[in-house]
């Protein structure tokens, strides 16, 4: 458990990329991403791909995107974090794998911590994970957007 928590407090503080500009998570925000992630349903392991990228709203991280491969397919995951979970007591997220300009596999959650795909069948594509603050199926104007970056 000890290495996991190393493991997230590290890739919490990697660069990350949301919408086209960069941006770097606070290390005092990084620290409510402490929690790993379980796998999708149906798969039992899958490995990150990519950098983290981030979801802010109003300045406030409000989420992690990550995308993951396992299982013959991609994932898309986001993570609400507890900071932001603390000062909303409600909100709205969406999470998908992209290809070009194709969103796949669109997965949406009112109030949820953990949101994850339920796998593109994509592993020979180039693809993405992006996650917003809307209810899809795609991030609308005021959407917060965030992203990984391109995998192939």
């Amino acid at each position: 458990m000890r290495m996991l928590t190393k493991i997230a407090a590290v890739t919490a503080l990697a660069i990350p990329m949301f919408g086209i500009a960069p941006g770097v998570a606070s290390a005092t925000t990084a620290v409510s991403e402490s929690v790993s992630a379980a796998t999708p349903a149906g798969c039992s392991s899958v490995t990150q791909i990519g950098v983290t990228g981030y979801v802010t709203v109003g300045g406030q991280t409000m989420a992690s995107v990550k995308q993951y491969k396992g299982c013959g397919k991609n994932y898309a995951y986001m993570y609400v974090w507890q900071g932001y979970r603390d000062t909303h007591s409600s909100w709205q997220g969406c999470t998908s794998i992209v290809t070009g300009t194709t969103i796949q596999d669109v997965q949406c959650n009112d109030n949820m911590v953990e949101i994850w795909s339920s796998g593109a069948d994509t592993l020979s594509q180039c693809t993405q994970a992006i996650g917003w603050n809307g209810t899809g199926p795609w991030p609308v104007a005021g959407d917060a957007v965030g992203k990984t970056d391109v995998r192939c």
